[in-house]
C-alpha cells in the first residue's frame, strides 16, 4: 500500500501541537498493529491490536474507562472497566462477527505472556468491532486466532499505518472509503508537558454531513464521486491514551469529549450506529505496603486534556478518510476514496487551506 499524505501534509488547518508520530503511539508505552486481510474477491477485513505497556507488558493493568454514545455495537470486557476502573491487556479492533474469536485468542495469548502472580487464567479480553460487510463476507468470518495473534505480535511504537489496514480494511467513513486513523497532542498541564493519543476504527456517517475543517466538503462532492448505498449507518470505535495521571472518572470524562470531535466531522450518532469510546492512561498507580498510592490532575485542570482529546480524534478521522484507498470487494461493491485534489479545491474556495 502507497503512503497518502496524511491531513496537515496537505495544508488542512488544525489546532494543537502532535506529537513526532503524531499518532496514539507518542505516549510512550503504546504500541500498535495489524493484521490486513485482503484475499480473493470478497475478504476485505483484519485486526488491529493497541497494547497500552507494549508485548512486553501484554497484561499490564492500566486506569480506564468506557463510554457509549449510540450502543448498537460490542465492546467486550467493558462491563469491568466501568465497574473496577482498570482494564488488563490490549484493546483489540475487528469486524463485528469475529469479535468472538479474537476475544478467545486473546485471552489464550494472555495465558501465556501473564505471569501467574498476576492473576493468569481469568481474563476479559477487550475488543471492539465495526461493521464490514458492505466489502468483506463477514459471514464467512475470514479472522482467525493466529490473525489475531499475528497483530500482537507486530505491535510496534513510531508510525501508525492508515487507512485500509487492520480492523479498517472494509470499513466506510461518510460513505467514502474510511478504515483506521490516529493523531496525537502535546500538551502542558499543571506544569507538566504530557501526550494524549487517539485511534479511531471509523466505519460511519452520511456524505452530505462531512464536515472537515468547518468546511461542509460533503455537500459539494455529493455527486462528484459514485457512492455506496447502505441500507444502515455504520459505527465507530474511539480509543484515547494518555501518559497523564488520570483517575478512572476523569477517564470517563476524557472518553465522552470524544464525541465533540467526531460531531465537528458530522458524526450524528444514528440510531444504528455503535459509537463507542474508551480512554486509558499509561500513568498508573503505585503499590505499597498493600495499597495502591494514587497521583493524580485536579479537576480544574483538565481543560487542555478535553481540547486535545477533541483536537486529535477529528484529525485521526480525517487522517482515516486521507490515507483509505478505493477498494473493490464482496458482490462487486465499490468504496471510493475521498479524492484528495477535489477535497483541496474545496477547501481552497472556503479559504481553509494553511
Amino acid at each position: 500500500m502507497t503512503s497518502k499524505p496524511r491531513a496537515r501534509e496537505l495544508g488542512i488547518p488544525f489546532s494543537g501541537q502532535p506529537g513526532r508520530w503524531n499518532a496514539i503511539t507518542d505516549v510512550a508505552g503504546v504500541e500498535v498493529g495489524h493484521t490486513t486481510l485482503i484475499e480473493g474477491t470478497s475478504t476485505r477485513t483484519g485486526v488491529t491490536a493497541i497494547l497500552p505497556c507494549g508485548r512486553q507488558a501484554g497484561g499490564a493493568s492500566v486506569p480506564a474507562a468506557v463510554f457509549s454514545l449510540n450502543g448498537n455495537g460490542e465492546l467486550t470486557g467493558s462491563h469491568w472497566i466501568e465497574e473496577s476502573g482498570f482494564m488488563a491487556g490490549p484493546v483489540m479492533l475487528t469486524n463485528t462477527h469475529s469479535v468472538g474469536v479474537v476475544r478467545d485468542a486473546v485471552a489464550a495469548w494472555l495465558d501465556k505472556v501473564t505471569p501467574p502472580e498476576e492473576g493468569q487464567g481469568f481474563h476479559l479480553p477487550v475488543v471492539g468491532e465495526t461493521y464490514d460487510g458492505v466489502l468483506n463476507d463477514i459471514s464467512a468470518q475470514a479472522v482467525r486466532a493466529e490473525h489475531a495473534v499475528a497483530a500482537l505480535t507486530q505491535a510496534r511504537s513510531g508510525p501508525v499505518a492508515e487507512g485500509n489496514v487492520g480492523g479498517g480494511t472494509g470499513m466506510i467513513t461518510h460513505r467514502f472509503k474510511g478504515g483506521i486513523g490516529t493523531a496525537s497532542r502535546m500538551l502542558e498541564v499543571a506544569g507538566t508537558i504530557g501526550t494524549l493519543g487517539v485511534l479511531v476504527q471509523s466505519n460511519y456517517g452520511a456524505r452530505d454531513m462531512l464536515t472537515i475543517a468547518g468546511v461542509p466538503v460533503g455537500q459539494h462532492l455529493t455527486e462528484l464521486m459514485p457512492e455506496i448505498r447502505q441500507q444502515r449507518d455504520g459505527s465507530i470505535i474511539i480509543v484515547v491514551a494518555a501518559d497523564l495521571p488520570l483517575l478512572p472518572h476523569q477517564l470517563k470524562r476524557v472518553a465522552r469529549r470524544a464525541t465533540m470531535g467526531l460531531a465537528r466531522l458530522g458524526g450524528a450518532a444514528f440510531n444504528s450506529s455503535g459509537d463507542l469510546f474508551l480512554a486509558f492512561s499509561t500513568a498508573r498507580p503505585t503499590r505499597q505496603d498493600g495499597k495502591e498510592q494514587w497521583s493524580t490532575l485536579v479537576n480544574d485542570d483538565l481543560d487542555g486534556v478535553f481540547r486535545a482529546t477533541v483536537e486529535a480524534t477529528e484529525e485521526a478521522i480525517v487522517n482515516a478518510l486521507l490515507a483509505a484507498e478505493t477498494l473493490q470487494g464482496f458482490q462487486g461493491n465499490v468504496v471510493h476514496a475521498l479524492p484528495h485534489d477535489e477535497l483541496l479545491a474545496v477547501m481552497q474556495q472556503y479559504g481553509r487551506l494553511g
